[in-house]
């Protein structure tokens, strides 16, 4: 693959940009805090605004390493504030592959913006960085991420059992994928 770490990307309603130092209290307040937007996610939900800004820290110094990709999903017009983030949470340059992990605060759940978003990386990953699969799992008891998958023509797997783990224990996990020439 050809990567050239995390660029900016643009929808008709997104701008998904790299993450700030200065976007830790919008984290906190927009997605990390809620334990109903953690609830299916590896990572607890932040107890304060220190967590985020010490978690977008670590991110703002991966920056640098061309084949890593974390943005901040950002609504157009909003005054730049992150309500999300989708990230490359796992690379296999053997098969040439990336697993796609994300979040949305909750007051944007429903609105289509995290399957823009999705579609977004998808693209990306296929077009500039060569990948050849897309993956993206999910809790069976979060169905409403599978049908974000679904939409962006991600194909159902199967449930692989308990091979996971998330803020609710052990899990089964639902595996979707697209493959560049779909």
């Amino acid at each position: 693959m050809n990567h050239c770490g995390t660029r900016i990307l643009e929808t008709e309603r997104l701008i998904l940009r790299r993450f700030r130092p200065e976007d830790d209290q919008a984290m906190y307040r927009n997605w990390a805090s809620d334990p109903e937007v953690t609830k299916y996610l590896a990572w607890p939900a932040h107890k304060n605004a220190g967590v985020s800004r010490a978690v977008i820290e670590s991110w703002v110094s991966s920056y640098e390493k061309d084949d890593y990709y974390q943005w901040a999903i950002v609504p157009k017009g909003s005054g730049g504030e992150p309500i999300g983030s989708i990230a490359a949470v796992r690379i296999s340059e053997e098969i040439s592959s990336v697993e796609i992990g994300y979040c949305i605060g909750r007051a944007w759940w429903h609105r289509g913006i995290m399957t823009e978003a999705l579609e977004a990386v998808i693209g990306f990953f296929f077009e500039q960085v060569g990948a050849n699969r897309i993956e993206c799992r999910h809790d069976p008891r979060n169905p409403n991420s599978g049908k974000v998958m679904l939409r962006c023509g991600m194909k159902y797997e199967g449930t692989v059992r308990q091979a996971d783990r998330n803020n609710q224990g052990i899990c089964d996990a639902c595996i979707y994928s697209r493959l560049r020439s779909d």
